[in-house]
C-alpha cells in the first residue's frame, strides 16, 4: 500500500505542528462564518467545511498529549549522550523494530542501519549522535548512499539537533533529521532503554 506524505509547509502540516486549539478555533470560525454569511439551507454544508480542521485538531491534540515534556527530553538526551555506541544502536534497532521495520546493521561508513518496511528502505546515519557540531558533508554522503542503494528515505540522528546550515543541507539533500523530542519519543519505549 502507498503511504501519502504531506508537504511540510502545507496548511494541514503546519496545523499539525501548531497547538491543537488553533485547529479547533478554525472550526469555530468556519461554523460562525457559515451561519452569518450563507443562506439557512446551506449552513450545514458550510459547517462541514470545518471537518478537516476538526480531524487535524484531534490528531494534533493526541500527538501533543503523548509528546515528552522538556524535563523528560533533557533527561533522555543526557542518558543517550552517556551511552556507548553499541548500546545506543541497540536502542535504535529495538525502537524501529517496534514500529514494524526490519532492521539491519550496515557498515558503509556513511549509514549505520537499513530499515525495511512495506517494500521501502530507509538508511539511518546515527554514529555521530552525540557530536556537538554537524557539518553538511555527512548529510550529502548519506544522500549519495541513498541513491547508490536505491533507498526511499534517509534519516540523520543527533541528540541535540543541528545548526541552520546543517538544516538547509538536510533540506537540499532530502535527508530527514531526527533529534530532540522526536528522538526521545522514538527511543523511550525501547526495552533496552527502560
Amino acid at each position: 500500500h502507498m503511504k501519502l506524505k504531506m508537504a511540510p509547509n502545507s496548511m494541514f502540516a503546519v496545523l499539525l505542528r501548531s497547538p491543537w486549539w488553533i485547529s479547533f478555533a478554525l472550526v469555530l470560525v468556519i461554523a460562525l462564518a457559515s451561519r452569518a454569511l450563507l443562506p439557512e439551507e446551506f449552513v450545514p454544508f458550510g459547517v462541514m467545511g470545518g471537518f478537516p480542521f476538526l480531524v487535524i485538531g484531534i490528531v494534533a491534540a493526541q500527538r501533543q498529549w503523548r509528546a515528552p515534556g522538556a524535563a523528560q527530553v533533557a533527561r533522555v538526551q543526557d542518558r543517550l549522550g552517556q551511552m556507548a555506541w553499541r548500546d545506543f544502536s541497540l536502542i535504535l534497532e529495538q525502537a524501529y523494530t517496534g514500529k514494524g521495520y526490519q532492521v539491519s546493521r550496515i557498515g558503509s561508513g556513511v549509514a549505520d542501519l537499513l530499515l525495511a518496511k512495506d517494500g521501502r528502505s530507509t538508511l539511518v546515519a546515527c554514529k555521530r549522535w552525540k557530536a556537538a557540531n554537524h557539518g553538511a558533508e555527512p548529510l550529502r554522503g548519506l544522500a549519495a548512499a541513498r541513491q547508490e542503494r536505491d533507498a526511499s528515505h534517509c534519516i540523520y540522528v543527533s541528540i541535540h539537533g543541528v545548526n541552520d546550515a546543517c538544516r538547509r543541507a538536510a533540506l537540499e539533500s532530502k535527508v530527514d533529521l531526527l533529534s530532540g523530542i522526536e528522538l526521545v519519543a522514538l527511543v523511550r519505549d525501547a526495552k533496552a532503554f527502560a
